[in-house]
């Protein structure tokens, strides 16, 4: 494992023997992956991720974003190769030889111990396919991969008996083709179950977290946002003029990494939570934004049933903006910007978020397809967090942009409640 600080490459004996420090700088190794269960990490592969997510240091982000951006890269470095096709193939070859030599004694070992191998791939991969541990995408990979090589089967399994004119050989393949074929294509059409679940357990990245931050620096780590009851003190010159634009999150964190990032800054807009976050500016903040009778409102929330209700809350309750009082656009998370990613995004599932879909208030379940509802009430929800800093900025970026020519042929923005209303949604997200 190279040291971080010198790049040196330290065996595990040398590591050993300088009591976890490199030998060459002393610089102390954070973690030891031969001692690790499970998922194993490495102080440059944590390294690495903490200099790309916040950009080579140059964005702040919180600790649910990077604990996302590590579950993610861990899935992508560890897919599978035994549920694809050329797994299958090479795994064919060999045992296919040995069933091969046993065929020379009774073709219907032959024919049994292919069935055998065979049946114990499709089904590992089957189950392979429907494990929320896999992302949707890979999940999909190896549905695909019970579709070709059922007709990789069908294929030389009916060409072989024939040639052999073994009947036996022709149901078997048949019938582990077909199966092969109708398992790929089930799982390809399932498109609602698309929920996941975490590789790294949470306690687990906390632990490495604090080990870090104890030996290293993590100047862009964002801590949980802590706010006090004390208004700060604005001058009359500043308080006299308004925004434009107010993004309104619904969770402080989301509002915190957005700050930080001079988000409010770059593109001269008030950030909030829909808590009251940062509560020592929000009141004087509340009374610029009321000034301007041109207010558009952009809406960024989780994809949840909490979530989603942000807009209405906006719109219903007297300390936000009643009675149509300013242009409201939700940038999304949305169900159905979810259903048009094709399993892009990474979705999870809870039975919590389930009873809330459930509980929806006809204004909000009015504005959701049959389809969207359906989804939330299997307990999906994506957070805001699974995006990187990188990403999010952007679609956000994006969402204010595409909003400068409401109601135009280029506008990316559907206008909600008929023509009378002032809630607009993005068609989609990023």
């Amino acid at each position: 494992m190279k040291c971080i600080k010198c790049g040196t490459d330290n065996k595990l004996k040398d590591r050993t023997a300088w009591g976890r420090r490199c030998f060459k700088c002393r610089h102390p190794f954070a973690f030891e992956p031969t001692t690790m269960t499970g998922v194993k990490i490495t102080d440059p592969m944590f390294a690495k991720a903490i200099a790309d997510i916040s950009v080579n240091d140059t964005l702040f982000f919180t600790p649910q974003q990077l604990f996302y951006f590590l579950d993610q890269r861990w899935k992508l470095k560890n897919v599978d190769f035994l549920h694809t096709v050329e797994g299958y193939t090479m795994i064919n070859i060999p045992f296919g030889f040995l069933a091969a030599l046993w065929a020379l004694v009774s073709l219907d070992i032959f024919i049994f111990g292919m069935l055998a191998i065979n049946s114990f791939l499709v089904w590992k991969t089957f189950v392979a396919s429907r494990s929320a541990k896999h992302l949707y995408k890979h999940r999909q990979i190896f549905a695909e991969t019970l579709q070709n090589w059922g007709k990789i089967v069908l294929v030389c399994g009916i060409g072989i008996s024939l040639l052999s004119s073994s009947y036996l050989l022709f149901l078997v393949s048949c019938g582990l083709g077909i199966s092969a074929i109708y398992l790929g294509t089930r799982e390809i059409e399932n498109k609602p179950a698309n929920s996941q679940k975490f590789t790294i357990d949470s306690n687990q990245f906390q632990g490495w977290l604090n080990t870090w931050t104890e030996i290293n620096s993590l100047t862009k780590l964002l801590p949980p946002p802590r706010d006090t009851n004390e208004n700060a003190a604005v001058s009359s010159d500043v308080s006299a003029y308004s925004f434009d634009r107010l993004v309104v999150c619904d969770r402080p964190e989301i509002a915190q990494f957005l700050i930080a990032n001079n988000f409010h800054f770059e593109n001269n807009c008030a950030v909030l939570s829909i808590t009251g976050y940062p509560q020592s500016i929000f009141d004087t903040t509340m009374e610029m934004l009321r000034r301007n009778p041109d207010l558009k409102v952009y809406a960024l929330h989780d994809c949840s049933p909490k979530g989603i209700g942000l807009v209405n809350h906006l719109r219903t309750s007297s300390n936000w903006f009643p009675n149509n009082r300013a242009i409201i656009i939700d940038i999304g998370l949305l169900p159905k910007q979810i259903l048009a990613g094709g399993g892009s995004m990474f979705v999870l599932s809870s039975q919590e978020n389930a009873q809330n879909a459930a509980q929806l208030s006809a204004e909000i379940r009015q504005d959701l397809s049959a389809e969207e509802l359906q989804w939330l009430e299997l307990g999906n929800y994506v957070e805001l967090e699974s995006f990187t800093p990188q990403r999010l900025i952007q679609i956000l970026n994006r969402g204010i942009a595409g909003s400068r020519d409401l109601g135009s042929d280029d506008s990316s923005l559907i206008l909600l409640g008929g023509t009378d209303s002032s809630i607009y949604v993005v068609d989609s997200f990023g």
